[in-house]
């Protein structure tokens, strides 16, 4: 096990984490040992989030030095891996042996249970974030004691166990729902009014298995992109060349201005496997911009059109410091914590400029606007609100709050941003 006084950031280096100690375990009884004799432990996946939620004064654990799991229950159509592995190996393993996960994030380049406890999600009306494909978890909790649980054995804690913003221990492995692959096509279609998004929502989010609709608020027009499985009606072809009123693109496409277009998945309808498609970026080259910062807010997918005329209305305000921004949307799941838990919901995504200096109060007029609308802040990103004050979006926060004290009574795997979210009235 590698255990040092370095210092750690995050993927964008706009966190630099306090920890006293970093630590690699390569053994699951080395990863038992750092939590048995650790006061506060926290830990920290592929560094994809932008805030202080894996912060730590204490020790701060990285698990993708554990030894590698990657199990099939063909049976059960499922797929026990490692906590620690990137989204797009699991991926590529899967499609080797026949087998999909029903969505992915834009990134594959980050961590399974990483992405899992903060409620990440990829886009689809009908596809839900990428918790609902949990089935178990294997934890190391407090004083180093494993737990599993399942959500067939453990109905009532389970909604709770896995968007748990690593509350409740360490996580080594995670199950996995798994269904047949297939392929998918990818359309870009540019120059789209906002007006015909708003008019049409529905019918736009529901053209493809995965729907994108990029702006920068700034104008009038948006960029979609629309991932089509070609199992489903019309093959993966594209639906008209002026499909709500604007063309497709005419070469490969960056959803943010400046990048080269081949860091992106393959488009102008060339069918290719589901891992390769879904994502916005390729597994082999670096994402995004990286020199970013990056906030998003859910809201209930019945006030997409009022939360896009307050977008628009703050366009000018945002342009100084906007990269690009996205509309997705998700299905309802049962996770406590999950951004759209109990509804379907529509995202509103935000890669920033990084000068969060300047950033924030912007955020800060937006979330003004979008939290009487029912926003939820993603957990892994900026906002300008403390974490009591997003957690009060959730219904279920006294039952994740309840179950955190039940498995972790001395709050061993709290922190700052925790003890925020989670003290009592």
């Amino acid at each position: 096990m590698t255990s040092t006084g370095a210092v750690a950031r995050n993927w964008a280096g706009n966190v630099t984490f306090g920890a006293a100690r970093l630590h690699h375990p390569e053994t699951v009884d080395e990863l038992r040992r750092v939590v048995a004799e650790g006061r506060r432990v926290r830990v920290l996946g592929s560094g994809h989030s932008f805030n202080l939620i894996a912060d730590t004064d204490g020790d701060l654990v990285r698990v993708n030095a554990l030894p590698r799991v990657f199990e099939m229950d063909e049976d059960a159509s499922t797929v026990t891996v490692s906590a620690g592995t990137l989204y797009g190996e699991v991926a590529a393993a899967l499609h080797a042996r026949g087998r999909a996960l029903g969505n992915m994030a834009s990134l594959p380049h980050i961590s399974v249970y990483g992405s899992v406890a903060t409620g990440t999600h990829g886009s689809g009306s009908r596809q839900p974030g990428l918790a609902d494909a949990v089935t178990a978890v294997r934890i190391i909790g407090p004083g180093g004691e494993p737990l599993e649980l399942s959500r067939e054995r453990d109905p009532d804690r389970f909604p709770g166990a896995v968007v748990n913003l690593g509350a409740l221990g360490v996580v080594t492995e995670v199950t996995l729902r798994t269904e047949p692959a297939f392929e998918v096509a990818q359309w870009v279609q540019v120059d789209v009014p906002l007006t015909t998004v708003v008019e049409h929502f529905d019918e736009v989010f529901a053209t493809a298995r995965s729907v994108s609709v990029f702006t920068d608020w700034s104008g009038a027009m948006g960029t979609v992109v629309l991932k089509m499985s070609t199992d489903e009606p019309g093959g993966g072809a594209h639906p008209g060349t002026d499909w709500m009123g604007g063309r497709p693109a005419d070469e490969p496409w960056h959803p943010v201005p400046g990048m080269p277009a081949e860091h992106c998945t393959v488009q102008n309808g060339v069918p290719g496997p589901w891992h390769e498609r879904l994502p916005h970026f390729r597994a082999e080259f670096t994402p995004s911009r990286g020199d970013e910062v990056q906030s998003e807010l859910f809201l209930p997918r019945n006030e997409a059109a009022a939360a896009i005329a307050h977008l628009r209305e703050l366009g000018p305000r945002m342009a100084p410091v906007l990269l690009v921004s996205e509309i997705r949307t998700i299905a309802a799941d049962t996770q406590w914590l999950s951004p759209s838990g109990g509804r379907d919901t529509v995202a509103f995504h935000f890669t920033w400029r990084k000068d969060p200096g300047a950033v924030l109060p912007v955020i800060a007029e937006m979330e003004d606007r979008l939290m009487p609308l029912g926003a939820r802040a993603h957990w892994g990103k900026l906002s300008s609100r403390r974490p009591s004050e997003l957690g009060a979006a959730y219904d279920r926060l006294p039952d994740f709050r309840r179950l955190v004290t039940d498995h972790d009574p001395d709050g061993v795997f709290r922190n700052a941003y925790l003890d925020d979210l989670l003290a009592e009235d």
